[in-house]
């Protein structure tokens, strides 16, 4: 970055010692990843100086033939990749989009069905902290004492309370979800069923998991995750929504699309569509099996029984600590997770029960099994030494062979 390097040696320095954090620890948060080189470099192009209100072909400003060739490319390759009738690439990230299908299609108070936060639902999915929660009524479902959704009450539910969409999807709940059993349910009360994949875009995209859009009647997602893009958001919807969907992210929500970040959304899909990434989707799968069981032979508690996707939820209280201190401590030897709820948690979000642990990060550094468990080892070693400066230092050395071994960017 010359020019940055030269005109602003502030930002410059600063961006320079993010890298070299990124770099040199270990990243299991399950809701970030590293993008590619050409992703960034679309993301940094030409196309963020252009203002494109409107779709490909019906633009409000002139001057938008090659945006218009540009968002064409990103959607047929979207829609290409997830086998979809229709895709939208213009929301700016996960929840615009998710608030773009409420307001598109509900009336203010319609009802929506959708998994409880403490069990893996998002946010958006009717926090009642969140905007949408207090325009529309939300019912919450939960899973099993074996950890599988609830479907049994996710009929009752259905039945009782007579939902416009029937919601799924999560941020940290570790399985695969039965896409059918929902479409089931929504169509034996007239509900829209919608998925929100944002945390495992990636695997769908790679046939690791199961893919909801063509079954559903509305799939949203982000675009950072697991599939390793630009961050942003993209809905698929069938074709007779299209309209619908369209309208209610321009000129509903947003105005002008950000076309950089469509750019590197472009590359992301194409990257996306490789031998190369399925490998990796798949690794992601077994690199999260390998910690799970790791960590559970350590002692760990691991909610909802196991792991199908890319995450691992564990409750560390176990071991005698809460999820803040286990963020702090292991972020202090270079491991970087985030605290999380546990289903009903008892204790609050600011310092919940449970930790959060994700691979898609450290699978496109390039860690297989191996450097899988030589990870969770380490985790396992510094929470149940708490203290031990010995332990600290060791895990601390442990972090930094592996980084040296597998820089983000070569």
């Amino acid at each position: 970055m010359p020019e940055l390097k030269e005109r602003d040696a502030e930002v410059f320095g600063i961006l320079k010692n993010e890298l070299k954090r990124q770099d040199t620890q270990i990243n299991l948060i399950a809701s970030e990843n590293y993008a590619s080189k050409a992703v960034l470099e679309a993301l940094g192009s030409v196309a963020t100086n252009k203002y494109s209100e409107g779709y490909p072909g019906n633009r409000y400003y002139g001057g938008n033939r090659f945006i218009d060739e540009l968002e064409s490319l990103a959607i047929e390759r979207a829609k290409k990749l997830f086998k979809a009738e229709h895709a939208n690439v213009q929301p700016l990230s996960g929840a615009p989009a998710n608030l773009a299908v409420y307001s598109a299609l509900l009336n203010p108070g319609d009802v929506v069905l959708g998994m409880d936060l403490t069990h893996g639902g998002h946010l958006t999915h009717g926090h009642p902290v969140t905007l949408p929660a207090k325009i529309y009524k939300f019912v919450r479902y939960k899973t099993t004492t074996e950890g599988l959704i609830d479907f049994e009450e996710v009929e009752r539910l259905a039945k009782e309370h007579k939902p416009k969409i029937i919601l799924c999807g999560y941020s940290s709940y570790s399985r695969d979800l039965d896409y059918k059993r929902f479409k089931e349910i929504a169509d034996s009360v007239g509900a829209y069923t919608m998925a929100d994949v944002a945390h495992i875009a990636g695997m769908i995209a790679a046939g690791a998991m199961n893919n909801p859009v063509p079954i559903f009647d509305v799939v949203t997602t982000t675009t950072h995750k697991s599939l390793r893009g630009p961050r942003g958001g993209m809905i698929f919807c069938r074709e007779e929504l299209q309209k619908q969907i369209d309208r209610a992210v321009f000129p509903g929500l947003q105005g002008g699309p950000h076309q950089n970040n469509i750019a590197a959304l472009a590359v992301a899909l194409k990257e996306a569509s490789t031998e190369d990434f399925r490998e990796y989707a798949f690794q992601i799968l077994k690199n999260a099996k390998i910690i799970c069981k790791t960590l559970k032979g350590n002692g760990f508690k691991i909610e909802f029984g196991t792991t199908e996707n890319h995450l691992v939820l564990t409750d560390v209280t176990c071991l005698g600590v809460g999820g803040k201190q286990a963020q702090d401590i292991l972020e202090s030897v270079g491991i970087i997770i985030n605290k999380n709820v546990i289903p009903d948690d008892r204790r609050g979000p600011q310092d919940p029960s449970g930790i959060r642990i994700g691979t898609p990060a450290i699978t496109t550094r390039g860690f297989k099994e191996k450097e899988a468990e030589s990870v969770s080892e380490t985790i396992s070693g510094v929470l149940k030494n708490v203290g031990d400066k010995n332990i600290l230092k060791e895990a601390g050395n442990t972090v930094k062979e592996l980084c040296s071994k597998f820089p983000i960017y070569k």
